[in-house]
């Protein structure tokens, strides 16, 4: 954190919040893909349709590529980059084109060895890195938590972020906790 000078207590305590809840209590470092037929229409629902979503349910190989394939730098969906680039490291890296920028900015192959972001300290520098590069301290030095969710999981601030709850709790405990 120090490195991208995610140094203050509203920045930390945000941080710890977002990688927190991407990372499931910082317990996973690669993405559950495991959804039944319901949670990939309410997931998705340009990706997935009542007709089609149980023909991937829990799957996780398969989801990945019909719900990344073709997008974030992507091939398409026979192409294998959705499972190849799933959501890995503590903020979820996405998508072939963030392994590249991510990999760019820290000076490791991640495009051509994604699994590089299962390992902690990658995990955790991915996180930091991408914090920073998207301008994310600003937006905590504000107390724009929601914002912050909505960044790192829509990529766009001002939409509601799924698990903005959670993220509100997290940031609120690290608080707490932080002196």
């Amino acid at each position: 954190m120090a490195r991208y000078k995610i140094d203050s207590r509203v920045r930390q305590a945000a941080f710890l919040a977002q990688v927190g809840h991407e990372s499931g209590q910082l317990r996973n470092l690669v993405e559950n893909l495991n959804y039944s037929a319901d949670a990939l229409v309410r997931t998705w629902p340009t990706r997935f349709t009542a007709q089609n979503a149980g023909a991937y349910a829990r799957q996780p190989e398969k989801i990945a590529n019909k719900a990344y394939g073709g997008r974030m730098g992507n091939g398409p969906e026979a192409s294998g980059d959705g499972w190849r680039y799933r959501g890995r490291g503590l903020l979820q890296v996405t998508g072939r084109s963030n392994y590249r920028e991510a990999g760019g900015g820290l000076g490791l192959p991640l495009e051509s060895e994604p699994e590089l972001l299962e390992q902690a300290e990658h995990a955790a520098q991915s996180a930091a890195w991408w914090w920073a590069k998207r301008g994310l301290n600003e937006l905590a030095d504000a107390g724009r938590i929601q914002d912050i969710g909505s960044v790192i999981n829509t990529g766009q601030p001002g939409r509601v972020p799924h698990g903005s709850a959670e993220r509100k709790a997290l940031y609120d405990l690290a608080l707490r906790v932080l002196v």
